[in-house]
């Protein structure tokens, strides 16, 4: 894997994305204990849900909002237990030297800081790594991961929703299956109002299938560098056309991998996955959406909408 020097300004040169053999394995496997099924079944699926219901119920008071930014709130920024603004969510994907110095000054905080009450977050498992005496961690290699999983959850996870709602609205057909899978998820609780659960969760067959779909259609990480040492000849006739064979809803592609890097997959892969049916679930029990303006999805190449994608948020009638 190669990425070029513009790509490596972003990422930082000791970003897990550019670690190899045993250094990759090392923070591969402390990521997750964070992210893997494990935590998200035990303790994060309940913190999703708060943090998608406070949000959705925040849209109610607005007559317009813009989806991606809005979406920002529900995605993996509670993990760290860090207030940023819009503003500083900004900050995030514009100015890696000014993100990386506040990162720097709060783990200097975090560091000083004696007796912490609140639960433990991805910032004090990095803590607890760089204190030991034969660690294989730096702290350049610390604050580089942060950032990372902080700007691929800003711009991956919230262009997702996005991405998804875009699709939703103009496919009435799918959203109805949808809220029906929902509601039926629903109906089976004995408390209507209980908490979701992982075993819910795994039954949400069209979810994930409605989630793949609007990640296949949209390509939200388009690119995967790749440093060619020789030229590559490919042999094809002229005449050759090329079928697009369309898949029946539901399909199982083996060409489509939507968390994939090569052999590396994504370590995030099941909590955005996660995240992405918890909002729907939350969204669609509860509430309708009216498309505003804008919802033109371009890719340059990552995923964008020009006039943004603004929606009205109204409690399910």
């Amino acid at each position: 894997m190669w990425y070029p020097d513009s790509i490596m300004r972003i990422i930082g040169a000791d970003s897990i994305i550019t670690t190899l053999g045993s250094s990759h394995k090392y923070i591969k496997n402390m990521v997750f204990r964070l992210f893997g099924p494990e935590n998200l079944r035990r303790d994060m699926i309940k913190d999703m849900q708060k943090t998608a219901e406070a949000s959705l119920l925040s849209w109610l008071h607005h007559p317009s909002i813009e989806l991606k930014e809005a979406a920002s709130s529900v995605c993996l920024i509670d993990t760290f237990d860090l207030e940023l603004t819009q503003a500083d969510r900004f900050k995030l994907t514009r100015g890696r030297k000014n993100v990386m110095k506040m990162l720097k000054e709060m783990m200097d905080e975090r560091k000083k800081a004696t007796g912490r009450q609140e639960s433990i977050d991805f910032f004090d498992v990095l803590l607890e790594e760089l204190k030991e005496e034969k660690h294989a961690m730096s702290e350049n290699v610390a604050l580089d991961l942060i950032f990372l999983l902080l700007f691929v959850s800003f711009e991956t996870t919230a262009s997702g929703i996005t991405a998804i709602l875009c699709f939703l609205s103009d496919n009435p057909k799918a959203l109805q299956e949808l809220t029906e899978e929902h509601d039926y998820i629903q109906k089976k609780r004995p408390d209507l109002n209980s908490e979701i659960t992982w075993e819910e969760y795994k039954s949400m067959k069209f979810t994930s299938h409605v989630i793949h779909e609007a990640l296949r259609l949209t390509n939200i990480a388009p690119v995967m560098f790749r440093k060619a040492t020789e030229d590559v000849h490919i042999k094809v006739e002229v005449c050759t056309t090329v079928q697009d064979t369309a898949e029946p809803a539901g399909g199982a592609s083996k060409d489509f991998m939507a968390f994939g890097g090569g052999r590396r997959l994504c370590v995030g892969a099941d909590f955005a996955k996660l995240q992405m049916a918890i909002f729907l679930h939350c969204l669609v029990t509860k509430y309708r959406w009216k498309v505003i303006k804008g919802g033109k999805m371009v890719l340059c190449p990552g995923l964008q909408c020009p006039e943004g994608f603004h929606i009205q948020l109204l409690p399910k009638g």
